[in-house]
Formats: structure tokens, sequence, C-alpha cells
């Protein structure tokens, strides 16, 4: 009987020792299962902002991209504008200085002491004038669609860098999603068998 009461007592004292040790694991187990869950949800809350900015980026690029464009083609058109206004005013000063060399050598009249002998020449390029002003006018509109250019090319580099990354660390916050919903999967498991 003592034998028996030994037996007894010794494997009581290993079911208690199991007992406490599949309680230990199971503690464990719902913790990690717990954590692995908040982790789940931040990283799907952190991929539903990362949508959001990925969203908000898209939509600002196409509105810049708009504007740039409208930029461009208002700039391309007052250049035809001004260059076209430049030929009739070039052509205009042209037939004006042959037309007042012609009269001041034709008239046998001695011209009045304020005039030279030099032909009209009107406002046109030589010294700067309305000419010259539409030159300028013409250089910074041309000015503005470079840079213009330049800023849309520089905008859809750092919008597609963006759209890049932004890409990655989506699809490495939804590898890692997968992982932990595995591990919470095989965590549950595991936590029903020690139960």
């Amino acid at each position: 009987r003592d034998k028996e009461l030994g037996t007894n007592e010794q494997t009581r004292n290993e079911k208690t020792t199991a007992v406490e040790t599949l309680n230990s694991e199971i503690e464990e187990l719902t913790a990690s299962i717990a954590k692995t869950k908040e982790e789940v949800t931040a990283l799907t809350a952190a991929v539903a902002d990362l949508d959001a900015a990925v969203a908000k980026a898209t939509n600002l690029r196409e509105q810049e991209k708009e504007k740039n464009q409208v930029t461009i083609d208002d700039s391309q058109e007052a250049q035809t504008a001004v260059a076209q206004a430049l030929t009739v005013l070039k052509e205009f000063y042209a037939k004006a200085a042959q037309a007042t060399a012609f009269v001041q050598k034709t008239n046998k009249q001695e011209p009045p002491a304020i005039f030279d002998d030099e032909p009209y020449t009107g406002m046109g390029e030589g010294g700067g004038g309305v000419v010259g002003m539409l030159e300028v006018i013409e250089s910074d509109f041309a000015r503005l669609e470079a840079e213009t250019k330049a800023n849309e090319a520089s905008g859809q580099k750092e919008y597609d860098e963006f759209m890049a990354d932004s890409e990655v660390d989506k699809a490495s916050k939804q590898t890692d999603i997968k992982h932990k919903e595995q591990k919470i999967q095989d965590e549950s498991s595991a936590l029903q068998q020690k139960e």
C-alpha cells in the first residue's frame, strides 16, 4: 500500500507539474495571440493610411499636371501671338522706312533742319521700342514654358518615386499581415490543444 501511495503521489506531482506547464504555455500563447492581433490591426491601419496617402498624392499630381499643362499651352499660344505681332511690326517698320527714304530722296525740296538724311525706322529694333519690348515678352513666355516643363518633370519624378516606395511599403506590410495571421492561426490551434 505504501508503494501504491508513493506511486500515486508521484503521478499526482507529475500531473500537477504538467498542468502548471500547460497553464504557463496557455498564458504565453494567449498573450502572444493578443499581441499579434494588435500588430495586425496596426499594420492594417498603416496600409489604409498608405492607400489614403497614395490617393491624395495621385489627386494632387493630377491637379498639378493639369495646371502645368494649361500654363504650357497658354505660354505656347502667347509665344505664337507675339511672334505674329513681331512679324507684322517688322514688316510695317520696313515698309515705313522704305517709304520715308523714297519720299526724302525724291523730294527736291530741302527737308527742314530737324530731320536728318536717314530714313525713318520707327520704334523698331534699333533702340528697343515696341519690337524690343515684344521680344522680351516673347522670351519671358519661352522661359515660363521651359520652367513649367521642368517643374512638371520634377513633380512627375517625385510622384513616381513616392508611388514606387509606397508600393514596396504596402507589399511589405501586407506580407507581414499574412505571416502574423498565420501565426495567430497556428498559435490558436496550439492553444486549443493545450486547453
